[in-house]
């Protein structure tokens, strides 16, 4: 009978125009109840799967019987009759999720942080976990919930680290044609150099590009009007660096990496080894790289001060990196463009008398510092917690 009234609703809702919930209101509403009838939709799987109705028809496992029932990928209904059984041990989640005050994505992150090592310490933090779940972006708690599995199981996380670096691939094959296809796997410290040098590269053709299509067209050009792509700037990326390597002389000095790693003083922040992207490490992940690689210290004081000349027009030096290193990605709340595509802005304009100091300073992307020079006053800003806020 519920179920009647719920088809019955959900149909009159779409027969109300989808176009007419195309509002920023509508859209979180919309969100929400989706996270509601997720999080029902679950619980009632894990119902499905202890009441063994689908053995009657054959099925070796209700996710077999949902995969052939329902056509559901074997893969989605696997995790779906799996999450649902460990829902039955935290109950502060399957709430969370019930009400709508989190979503199915941060469910199934700490569902899957409860494995046999963690299950005493999951059920003495859920509640945390849940709080932290309710109030920090999705990328913010990932973060806050993989400091949490280190602590939980520090053993665990050494040994997943070894397991991330030996699992890494690069497939790459012509096909019919002579077009070559592939794919790439790795660790995190390994990707985070071959993805820094790529963007960087990538940056540098957006430039050109962007110069090329205002001489064409005389005015700022918008993304679709550029030459290329993006997934062809990146193409083109990777055969500079080729060029670049083949072309090296051979006696030629190796640059050594550079990687930013955020550690913390166990007893006053917490336990803090992450990338400059957010990536979070074991610490015995760093140990191959010490002898090949550069490491920067970068000390953040209760004043956050690595201040160089305050009246200087831009953010240089130290005052830039160490902007880049607290703020990692531009500060829009909708943008996620990394550091070195970022430029340093005043947050009291320059202009007005604002110095050009850590704490009068914030990444922006170039669109979003421009669209914040468009718009006088428009200070919208993503508050990111601190790497120690696990």
């Amino acid at each position: 009978m519920e179920l009647t009234n719920f088809a019955e609703a959900l149909e009159a809702l779409i027969e109300s125009g989808a176009e007419n919930y195309g509002d920023c209101e509508s859209m979180e509403e919309l969100e929400r109840l989706s996270s509601r009838f997720e999080a029902f939709r679950t619980e009632a799987t894990s119902a499905f799967e202890v009441g063994e109705e689908w053995a009657a028809d054959g099925a070796k496992t209700a996710a077999s019987w949902l995969s052939a029932r329902c056509r559901v990928a074997r893969s989605g209904a696997k995790r779906r009759v799996r999450l649902g059984r460990t829902l039955r041990h935290l109950p502060a989640v399957a709430e969370a999720w019930r009400d709508g005050a989190i979503g199915g994505d941060q469910a199934q992150a700490i569902a899957s942080a409860r494995r046999h090592r963690t299950e005493s310490s999951m059920a003495r933090d859920e509640e945390m976990l849940v709080a932290q779940a309710k109030e920090m972006g999705f990328d913010d708690f990932s973060r806050a919930l993989d400091y949490w599995k280190q602590l939980a199981d520090p053993d665990g996380a050494d040994a997943s680290d070894e397991e991330r670096k030996a699992s890494r691939d690069v497939f790459l094959e012509s096909s019919l044609g002579g077009m070559w296809l592939g794919q790439m796997t790795l660790d995190p410290i390994s990707g985070s150099i071959v993805a820094g040098e790529l963007n960087r590269l990538e940056h540098d053709l957006f430039e050109a590009d962007c110069a090329q299509a205002k001489e064409r067209l005389g005015r700022t050009a918008r993304i679709d009007e550029l030459s290329r792509t993006s997934g062809q700037r990146r193409a083109d990326a990777l055969v500079e660096m080729a060029t670049r390597s083949r072309t090296a002389p051979a006696d030629g000095l190796r640059p050594a990496p550079l990687f930013s790693v955020f550690v913390g003083y166990e007893t006053m922040h917490g336990r803090i080894c992450e990338l400059e992207n957010g990536t979070v490490l074991a610490p015995s992940a760093l140990d191959a790289w010490m002898d090949s690689a550069y490491f920067e210290r970068a000390l953040f004081t209760l004043g956050n001060r690595v201040d160089v000349s305050v009246r200087a027009r831009l953010f240089t030096g130290g005052t830039r990196r160490a902007i880049e290193l607290r703020d990692r990605i531009c500060t829009h709340p909708y943008c996620y463009e990394p550091a070195e595509n970022c430029q340093g802005d005043h947050i009291q304009p320059y202009a007005a008398g604002g110095l050009t100091t850590q704490d009068n300073g914030r990444l922006l992307c170039g669109f979003h510092n421009r669209l914040r020079n468009q718009r006088e006053g428009h200070s919208d800003q993503r508050q990111r917690p601190p790497p120690s806020a696990a």
